[in-house]
């Protein structure tokens, strides 16, 4: 267990994760749960320090999310955002009113900077308001540290307790020094060391993993991923041999992708494991055939990964345990981690069928997010062009085909998203871009080729700039490149006659199409 830990209690806010985040940016562990959690059990994990999250309830309406007077009474700094600086005066004799009108988007505020949370903050700054209510009276004992033209109180702290409230998102980047005030509180008012790093991290796993397995045998779900790849060379580590990986081509890849994961992993590979590729590709096919509705291919996808590896198990004896690459944001999006909304059920987390031929499941990297995984693989000596390949989900193609997955659908969004990915390479932005991807639209339309009419399929082209993964904006990828792109797609693959650049953020969108 950590010994420092700050715990972000959900009250269904879409930054949830993001506030996670930017503890973590501090050095200090931090894990998110929902508002449902008792005080008791908050209490028993000694937190250095509480946030509590947004929300898009109104705190003094009937059956809105709410908690505890307690936690106010434990002595423990607690910092409310948005909802949560709203629902603690709520419940500490203040007042909260609906807004004449709703204050959203960057704001100008004025702060006072000897309050503890604001110091080192400049006495005018920019901010992310998104809030209809407001705090329209302080309880007793609290007091305005800062205020923009339309809200009376942007920032509050108690003048005798640990206690602190923010109406505005200090979390995003739009906040200018949002950073600033959380470490702060992190690392000022909470007494953090800020000492949690990577190299800890896996050396800790690696000795747990070892405690855990014994001389048991252990399955991993490889993908070739960024996730999976770090997670086997993990468990490698850690007990060498007794770990067999299955590497699962179901036909859901990149072009060419079976023969590279297999290059890097199998026999002539570098690592110190067992590795089986299965060639499964005809089987998914079959299982998807039909299917249009996106949860029902990721359950249908997740489903055959699991009864894949247990006729893999039942080949090689007895497996006691089975290593998945679920990351922190694939349990949260999946309602497992916090109280937001499921946005999608993820491959790693939502797939499982009631029944597993395994003892336990191992998940090392389940409390990390993206980057982090990757300074993990640095840690471990993983090469650099593994550790910063290109984000691939789980169920792969399935979810960038949009509707029926088929073996010629497959095959066009396969070569198309070769082309994107060569032609960003050659521009020199593959370095810069967070993630890009070409998907296949269940659109097609009519377009001409040569002198004949064509009815062929659009491709969308996706690019995003993000720091976690979970905020993004469409990268701004010069026209020539993209015009270079459209032309080669449209000109060697196929099928398509029309390719369409997708400038949608997350949110509102997510980052991968289904």
């Amino acid at each position: 267990m950590n010994k420092e830990l700050i715990i972000v209690i959900d009250f269904g806010g879409q930054y949830n994760q993001l506030v996670a985040r930017r503890v973590r940016e501090c050095q200090v562990y931090c894990e998110i749960y929902s508002y449902k959690m008792s005080v008791d059990k908050i209490k028993a994990m000694n937190p250095k320090g509480i946030i509590l999250t947004g929300g898009p309830d109104s705190c003094y309406e009937e059956g809105a999310a709410t908690y505890s007077k307690k936690l106010f009474e434990l002595g423990i700094p607690v910092l409310g955002l948005c909802y949560g600086a709203q629902l603690m005066q709520h419940l500490l004799g203040g007042e909260v009113k609906r807004a004449d009108f709703r204050e959203y988007g960057k704001t100008e505020v004025e702060f006072d900077t000897s309050s503890p949370l604001l110091k080192r903050c400049s006495a005018h700054s920019t901010v992310w308001m998104s809030h209809f209510d407001y705090i329209s009276r302080l309880g007793e004992g609290f007091k305005s540290v800062a205020h923009s033209s339309h809200c009376p109180v942007a920032v509050f702290e108690s003048e005798n307790k640990p206690l602190y409230g923010i109406q505005f998102h200090p979390e995003v980047l739009h906040t200018q020094e949002g950073t600033k005030m959380i470490k702060n509180f992190v690392l000022d008012i909470c007494g953090c060391s800020g000492d949690w790093i990577m190299s800890n991290f896996a050396q800790e796993q690696i000795k747990q993993i070892r405690e855990i397995v014994g001389d048991g045998k252990v399955l991993c779900a490889l993908s070739g991923g960024v996730d999976s790849s770090v997670a086997a060379v993990l468990l490698s580590k850690a007990i060498g041999k007794q770990l067999t990986c299955v590497f699962v081509d179901h036909g859901l890849l990149r072009k060419n992708e079976g023969d590279e994961v297999e290059a890097v992993f199998g026999d002539k590979g570098s690592y110190d494991l067992n590795f089986i590729r299965v060639n499964a590709q005809e089987r998914y096919y079959n299982k998807l055939k039909g299917v249009t509705e996106p949860e029902r291919k990721r359950k249908i996808i997740g489903e055959e990964f699991i009864r894949v590896f247990e006729e893999e198990a039942k080949k090689i004896g007895k497996v006691d345990f089975l290593v998945q690459g679920t990351i922190y944001p694939d349990v949260v999006e999946s309602g497992l981690g916090g109280e937001s909304a499921v946005i999608k059920s993820h491959h790693n987390v939502g797939g499982l069928p009631d029944y597993v031929d395994f003892k336990e499941i191992i998940e090392p990297l389940r409390d990390l997010f993206k980057d982090e995984v990757r300074k993990v693989g640095l840690e471990l000596g993983i090469p650099e062009y593994l550790v910063f390949r290109q984000p691939f989900p789980g169920p792969g193609l399935g979810i960038r085909i949009i509707g029926e997955v088929t073996a010629e659908k497959v095959k066009i969004v396969q070569d198309a998203d070769a082309i994107y990915r060569e032609e960003i390479a050659n521009a020199g932005l593959d370095k810069s871009i967070g993630q890009y991807f070409a998907a296949l639209t269940n659109m097609q339309s009519v377009g001409v080729m040569g002198d004949e009419r064509t009815y062929d399929y659009a491709i969308a082209l996706r690019a995003v700039n993000t720091i976690d993964f979970m905020t993004a904006e469409a990268a701004d990828i010069p026209f020539e490149v993209l015009n270079t792109v459209m032309s080669r797609i449209i000109n060697e693959v196929r099928g398509v006659n029309r390719v369409m650049y997708d400038i949608t953020s997350k949110p509102p969108g997510t980052i991968e199409f289904e």
